[in-house]
């Protein structure tokens, strides 16, 4: 009995004491939360392009001989109507000499027949002659002044050829490099041109737009044809082949009135002053067109996440809850992308630690300024 009274009284002891505490939840973790904002973006894109002159002009000769001067080096800039090459004229002069002799040949031919209607004409009125003869010699005279016109024509072909011996730059420009060398037989039926001459004032800058491309672009851009939005095209850069930019701005003046059934493209140009003559024909780069967003939502691009070709961000709804959102992309300019959809602006936005957190959690949001969202976005 008395082994039972004592575990009767541990008993009641043990149940009389205080219960032990329950493990308490973690703490939420703290993240930096930033509200989504908007604001006025320009987003850039750059296409490869090639450069040539507004006038790029094959040189070639116009009749066949020996080249017998070079007048300019390979490089040198020449001004329109200055001589270039010489070729051998002594054929050429001769001909021309040819030409004149017959010219005046002709011309006292027709004097002679002129004389022969001058003495028929008083005969046949006369009826000393028939009509006959003074009708053979008005032929004859036609004929003769036909001869005439002729060797003039004969004469202008001489001089022309003649003045083709000495070969002018059509154009103010640089010269190309000079594929014949004094002393060479040159031909209009050459394969290749002398040289080429190119006039690099101002240069054209070719590019192409895919078919996607140009549907976005036209869209981009105010205008109810292809001619007004020529006008309200904002200016393009030009990116030179080391990444530098070049000075000076260049506007779009042409679009091409197909596409290129190969490619799928279609081409544009753009106009560039070239006062220092730093670009050449030939040159490439890139054209850089600017697309500007006004009123776009603005979130950093390491405060989001891409799944299954999905982009996505950690919103922070009631109760301090994370879910993911789905937005829509429509340009990036720096570290920022411009939501088209998917969030507004006011709504909250985790910056960091997104890589651990799933769908409900609860978070404790530590706010962000705006000037202090993209340094912390990085971290």
């Amino acid at each position: 009995m008395k082994s039972v009274l004592l575990a009767i009284i541990a008993i009641a002891l043990f149940s009389c004491s205080p219960s032990q505490p329950a493990a308490q939840a973690p703490a939420p973790p703290a993240l930096p939360v930033s509200t989504v904002v908007s604001g006025n973006q320009t987003t850039y894109q750059e296409y490869p392009a090639s450069i040539e002159g507004t006038v790029n002009v094959e040189i070639r000769p116009q009749v066949s001989g020996a080249l017998d001067k070079v007048f300019v080096d390979e490089g040198a800039f020449v001004s329109a109507g200055q001589p270039i090459f010489k070729i051998n004229e002594q054929p050429y002069r001769a001909a021309l000499n040819n030409a004149l002799a017959s010219q005046h040949a002709a011309e006292a031919a027709a004097g002679n027949a002129q004389l022969e209607v001058d003495k028929l004409t008083p005969l046949v009125a006369n009826k000393v002659v028939s009509d006959y003869q003074l009708k053979t010699a008005k032929a004859a005279l036609q004929v003769a002044k036909a001869n005439i016109e002729s060797a003039k024509a004969n004469v202008s072909t001489a001089q022309i050829n003649l003045g083709y011996t000495l070969i002018k730059a059509p154009v103010s420009g640089y010269i190309g490099r000079l594929l014949k060398k004094q002393g060479s037989l040159v031909s209009p039926q050459d394969v290749d041109a002398l040289t080429q001459l190119s006039d690099v004032h101002d240069v054209h800058v070719y590019f192409s737009l895919g078919e996607k491309d140009f549907v976005a672009f036209k869209a981009q851009y105010p205008g109810n044809t292809l001619k007004d939005k020529l006008q309200h095209l904002p200016a393009v850069a030009l990116v030179l082949s080391d990444n530098t930019e070049y000075a000076k701005e260049g506007h779009i003046d042409m679009i091409d009135g197909q596409f290129d059934k190969t490619t799928g493209a279609i081409t544009l140009r753009a106009n560039f002053s070239n006062p220092q003559g730093l670009l050449r024909s030939g040159n490439t780069g890139k054209v850089r067109l600017s697309l500007p967003h006004n009123n776009t939502l603005i979130v950093p691009e390491s405060a989001t996440v891409e799944m299954q070709d999905k982009i996505f961000v950690w919103a922070v709804a009631d109760s301090n809850k994370v879910k993911k959102l789905p937005i829509t992309i429509e340009g990036k300019s720096g570290n920022n992308y411009l939501v088209k959809e998917g969030v507004k602006a006011g709504d909250r936005i985790v910056l960091s630690g997104i890589d651990k957190l799933q769908e409900g959690a609860v978070i404790k949001p530590e706010p962000v300024a705006a000037d202090k969202v993209a340094a912390v976005a990085k971290n």
